[in-house]
């Protein structure tokens, strides 16, 4: 097995039993040096592609775990490096199944995300462990829906209660 950092939708342990249904949670902890942000300006409409920063051409409604269904919807979540922030994960032991289901689901396969290590701080020290970073530029607002999944999704997981205040004031 591999060990997966999760953030945004994929913090709800719910959402990722359905997901991923032979990996369970083993923590939760901090990417230091990082900061969720958001990219891909506006996805839509449903992954047509385009000028505009949209999904590849053929992506299927399906694919991008935290890609929002319909057009318009706004930016994705993703992460960038930030020596002065970080971001809060879920730790998942994935298996081999599961984590080709991932891959699909986040779209690694139209180039939408990508795999990249990280280091997560956790209570009981460090682990490296794998994410998706968006492969595209940051820029661009999520739409309200998208942000309130995302900070629902970090108040499931445990999220101190700061962290979750600012994900509900960020723009939309």
């Amino acid at each position: 097995m591999s060990l997966y950092a999760a953030y945004a939708g994929n913090l709800d342990a719910r959402l990722m039993s359905r997901r991923a249904p032979h990996s369970p949670l083993r923590a939760t902890g901090w990417l230091n040096g990082w900061r969720l942000t958001f990219g891909g300006e506006n996805w839509g409409p449903p992954w047509s592609g385009g000028p505009d920063g949209g999904l590849p051409a053929g992506a299927a409604s399906g694919a991008g775990a935290d890609i929002p269904q319909g057009g318009g919807n706004g930016a994705l979540a993703t992460i960038v490096e930030d020596h002065f922030a970080q971001v809060f994960v879920a730790l998942y032991d994935i298996t081999p199944v599961d984590e080709e289901s991932l891959d699909r689901w986040e779209g690694t396969g139209l180039d939408i995300y990508r795999r990249t290590r990280v280091r997560v701080h956790t209570l009981d020290g460090e682990e490296s462990a794998w994410t998706y970073v968006l492969n595209t530029y940051e820029g661009g607002l999520p739409s309200a829906r998208y942000l309130g999944e995302v900070a629902d999704a970090a108040e499931s997981a445990g999220a101190p209660h700061d962290y979750v205040m600012e994900l509900r004031k960020r723009p939309c």
